[in-house]
């Protein structure tokens, strides 16, 4: 006979082992669900009425409008990623700052932090950036590590700039709405952009030769034709910005429907710069399809998991194991933000929003924290599980379209001082939560 108490903490382990050996974490979710509730059926700690609640609650998930945006966001952002407005962004934002030392770096943390702001996904801002700015920062005889290591990071912006993905599937998780959490993130995602560029500064004041300014060869145009290719280049990007971030913060439109107008600007803008090709259009909506349903299943997963698991009072376990902390609030924030952190190392920002969050959430909530700034807080932790050596994606995607002559351990060395400067944001955001709540305030609650 298995007594209750054990087997919450045994369904823990029995997912982390299903995890370890490589089964998907859709199926692992499910598996691990499904066998230890026919496990709590026969030892009598529920009955099998309770697993009749499952088709309602994936109906709920087909039926949240809210999940709309995250097909819509994903084709908008793969379609930018081929039509060259990364490229245009990059161009002009090189040649405005090429006369400072680090510019180039300034530029690529910028453009990233713009292309966040107009698309909300990690791979189309690496991918681009990394094919576009790597091999010129390098030919200017930028340090490869710092080369690699910029545009990484910037990429990892998306995670925490709305309209990002993150902050969708966080809001959906911790029952509060996407235009909060968008709101509240504001703020601090703007000041890791900051705290990114004084990187760059402060590398560039002690190691020069770092990050050198460009040859006055490389800077041709004129100060006229500067501006005008600079408006040329973000003019575009702005007005779909608006259509898309700013339409959410002004309450005019839901994240699905601005996701609709994103999706619907992109396609023109595209057309605008005669790159819409079937080619191109296909492989945006075979992108859109695989990340869809790869979060649709894990979760429908995770929803298997979790009913089985608050069943047999798994929920009462981890709230109280998290309450009986000690050093209340802030030991109980400390230790999620290591354990996510660490989480990190393995899981990624999908498994770890719908595995882990539902259980943190409750035990934060009976502390008296607020979910919207609870939610920003673990969204700028989760951007660090696109940057740890050696299984992070924006490194993997670096790698892939990275030059030969950068070296892996290069673009992973290159990382960690990147990833040191989102944990100090992680602590900036615990230590003055006004950020999060100024910003609510700011754009309103809509």
């Amino acid at each position: 006979m298995i007594s209750l108490d054990v087997m919450a903490p045994l369904m823990f382990v029995g997912l982390v082992l299903f995890l370890l050996v490589g089964y998907p974490v859709a199926f692992s979710l499910a598996a691990v669900g499904l066998g230890f509730g026919l496990l709590g059926i026969q030892q009598g700690f529920f009955q099998p009425a309770l697993l009749q609640a499952m088709p309602e609650r994936i109906f709920g998930i087909m039926a949240n409008s809210i999940l709309l945006a995250i097909p819509f966001f994903t084709f908008m952002g793969s379609l930018l990623e081929r039509c060259g407005i990364a490229e245009d962004l990059l161009e002009a934002a090189g040649r405005l700052f090429g006369p400072v030392k680090g510019g180039l770096a300034y530029a690529v943390i910028l453009v990233g932090a713009l292309l966040a702001a107009i698309s909300g996904t990690v791979a189309a801002s690496v991918i681009a950036m990394g094919l576009i700015s790597l091999p010129v920062m390098l030919r200017h005889g930028y340090d490869p590590r710092l080369a690699t290591g910029v545009v990484a990071a910037s990429g990892t912006i998306a995670q925490i700039i709305p309209p990002s993905l993150v902050l969708i599937i966080l809001a959906d998780v911790l029952g509060r709405s996407v235009g909060e959490m968008y709101a509240g993130a504001f703020l601090p995602s703007f000041a890791l952009v900051g705290l990114f560029c004084l990187y760059v500064l402060g590398l560039t004041l002690a190691k020069p030769g770092a990050a050198p300014a460009l040859s006055l060869g490389a800077r041709t145009r004129s100060a006229g034709e500067l501006l005008r290719g600079i408006l040329v280049s973000l003019l575009p990007p702005l007005v779909l910005m608006f259509l898309v971030l700013g339409t959410i913060l002004l309450g005019w439109a839901t994240p699905t429907e601005a996701g609709a107008m994103g999706a619907m600007g992109a396609l023109g803008l595209s057309l605008l710069k005669r790159r819409l090709t079937r080619d191109l259009l296909r492989q945006s909506m075979d992108t859109t399809l695989r990340i869809t349903t790869m979060v649709i299943f894990i979760l429908i997963g995770s929803q298997v998991f979790s009913l089985v698991f608050r069943g047999v009072d798994g929920d009462l376990w981890i709230e109280h194991m998290l309450t009986s902390l000690p050093g209340g609030v802030l030991g109980f924030l400390i230790f999620v933000n290591l354990f996510v952190f660490l989480l990190a190392f393995f899981l990624d920002f999908f498994e770890i929003a719908f595995i882990v969050i539902p259980l943190l959430a409750p035990a934060a909530e009976k502390l008296g924290i607020d979910l919207v700034w609870f939610g920003v807080l673990l969204g700028v932790n989760m951007q660090t599980s696109f940057m740890h050596p050696p299984f992070g994606f924006a490194l993997f995607y670096l790698r892939s379209v990275a030059p030969a002559e950068v070296k892996t351990g290069d673009i992973y060395w290159g990382a960690v001082p990147w990833v040191a400067i989102q944990l100090i944001m992680v602590a900036l955001v615990i230590a003055f939560p006004g950020m999060v709540s100024l910003s609510v305030e700011a754009f309103g609650r809509h």
